[in-house]
């Protein structure tokens, strides 16, 4: 396997992750992957110290990835549900061994 230039711009690894590694954005890809379906209310409700902006802003940049789709319903008041795509749970297995990682190595990387 060729060895990646971390460096360059067009890099894969550097411009994948940057699209969900940040905090908000797998708590988010975790609640949803738990849930199967979320509405807005109860993801703010499961990540209760996410700002009502950040939410609506990193729901909107996953949403814009494609890691996860948004249904509005047309009733009143409105509904709208949030859900992973394919490629969303493509992911998951991936996060679920970080989070095993993380769990493991707590007290060692939290030194």
């Amino acid at each position: 396997m060729r060895a990646l230039d971390l460096h360059f711009p067009t890099c894969p690894i550097r411009n994948v992750l940057g699209r969900f590694a940040d905090k908000w954005s797998l708590l988010i890809l975790i609640s949803l992957h738990a849930q199967s379906k979320m509405r807005y209310t109860e993801l703010k409700n499961n990540i209760p110290d996410i700002s009502q902006k950040m939410l609506t802003c990193t729901l909107r940049k996953l949403e814009k990835d494609h890691l996860l789709k948004r249904k509005a319903y047309a009733e009143i008041p409105p509904r709208v549900e949030y859900s992973l795509t394919d490629l969303g749970k493509s992911l998951m297995p991936i996060v679920e061994k970080m989070i095993e990682w993380g769990q493991e190595h707590f007290i060692e990387v939290t030194k």
